[in-house]
């Protein structure tokens, strides 16, 4: 199977190139990428596209997906936790959601239910549903009890043997990362994001078994102890780090090689603009929101300007946030941390991909054909991707997920 696509700006990952370039795809790959909308003239195709001047893209990467966080710009659910059968409705309804708004991919930050992204990761992968390329993950996992006292189950208990058992468990299930909640979290129990929830032990056996097991580590972490023993256990990618300082965010770029950062601002800007029905009390999670976000202005600044990869993500699945709002990220970096459309789409293509670790991300021959053809320039207006309606055609693995229109 050969497809066509001509007349296209191309944005690869990182630049733009302007005029009407042209785009083999063979298979689930980029064949070839020519300067010239008439440079494959002559050679048989089985799909020719058109694509009048608009702007072809990588598809986008969440890095900090909750598939299980049900409220989606379609049905939005005022319960966090759901019933089982329609917990797994609205995960698959989510990977759709998340798909038919131009997120090829998607790294989990952590699941409501056990064993269901990697039910949900199989079966995308399988052509049974569609959905993103997902790395699966098991519950949030917090530590109940007492330091050093191993109690309770797989997901909380405590002391180095019990994190070990959980991750051999997460091994055996098949998933990719596992989520360790280090810190409290203010917009649930205010006041509780400086608390660290793990020993150090915890977190050394965490990382060790994570190795050993070739798994990776995805971390809550807000304050400086917390994301110590993040970087400490080798954690794939932090989130938040809201209140690094200037030892904590050292730390960061020391690890920024084999770490990933993204400070999710999607949940807060949410929470800020939220208007809660009376009953509904929200305040001590807008001044958290408030003072994250001043934070946040100037650490994710430096962080980039100092070589940190730095990924788009922002905590979607809640109701006043849902899932399918996740390219608004890109116009927060813009619009609240400086950067310009074409970072912020560096940020949700190229940088993803590294997460992924898969070839996607990129217009590279050779890569997967993991594609958008965007009607507009997202390098001047990144907003327009908040639009699927912008979305011409969706293209995963060569495959046509979303045809443009004849």
């Amino acid at each position: 199977m050969r497809t066509l696509i001509r007349d296209v700006s191309i944005f690869d990952g990182e630049t733009l190139r302007s005029g009407n370039n042209a785009v083999v795809v063979a298979g689930d790959r980029i064949e070839a990428i020519a300067d010239a909308a008439d440079a494959f003239d002559g050679q048989a195709f089985d799909t020719v596209i058109e694509g009048k001047g608009m702007t072809l893209m990588p598809g986008m990467v969440e890095s900090h997906a909750h598939l299980t966080w049900g409220s989606s710009v379609e049905k939005i659910y005022h319960q966090f936790i759901l019933p089982a059968d329609e917990l797994k409705v609205a995960a698959w309804r989510n990977a759709r959601v998340l798909l038919d708004h131009g997120f090829t991919s998607a790294y989990s930050a952590g699941a409501l239910g056990d064993g269901i992204e990697v039910g949900l990761a199989r079966a995308i992968a399988a052509g049974g549903t569609p959905g993103p390329r997902l790395i699966p993950s098991t519950l949030e996992r917090s530590p109940e009890g007492a330091e050093g006292v191993e109690t309770g189950d797989v997901f909380n208990g405590r002391g180095p043997d019990a994190i070990r058992s959980f991750v051999a468990y997460c091994k055996e299930q098949g998933v990719g990362s596992l989520k360790l909640v280090v810190s409290g979290e203010d917009a649930l129990k205010p006041g509780s994001a400086g608390d660290v929830l793990y020993t150090d032990e915890e977190m050394e056996a965490a990382g060790e078994a994570a190795r050993e097991a070739g798994l990776w580590i995805a971390t809550h972490a807000y304050y400086p102890k917390a994301i110590d023993l993040a970087l400490k256990a080798g954690a794939r990618i932090i989130y938040h780090a809201s209140y690094a300082d200037e030892a904590a965010a050292d730390a960061m770029i020391a690890a920024k090689d084999t770490t990933f950062y993204a400070p999710s601002p999607g949940v807060s800007i949410a929470a800020l603009e939220a208007t809660p029905p009376p009953h509904i009390d929200m305040s001590h999670m807008k001044k958290s929101a408030a003072e994250r976000m001043a934070l946040e202005a100037k650490l994710v600044p430096a962080l980039k300007a100092r070589g940190m990869r730095i990924l788009i993500g922002g905590d979607y699945g809640f109701p006043f946030n849902p899932n399918g709002r996740n390219a608004r990220d890109l116009q927060i970096f813009v619009d609240h941390f400086g950067y310009s459309p074409a970072e912020a789409l560096t940020a949700a293509t190229a940088l993803g991909g590294e997460l992924m670790d898969l070839q996607v991300g990129r217009v590279r021959e050779g890569w997967l054909a993991d594609l958008l053809l965007v009607d507009g320039d997202p390098t001047q207006d990144v907003s327009i991707l908040q639009d699927k309606a912008r979305l011409a055609m969706i293209m995963q693995g060569g495959a046509l997920y979303k045809a443009p229109a004849a």
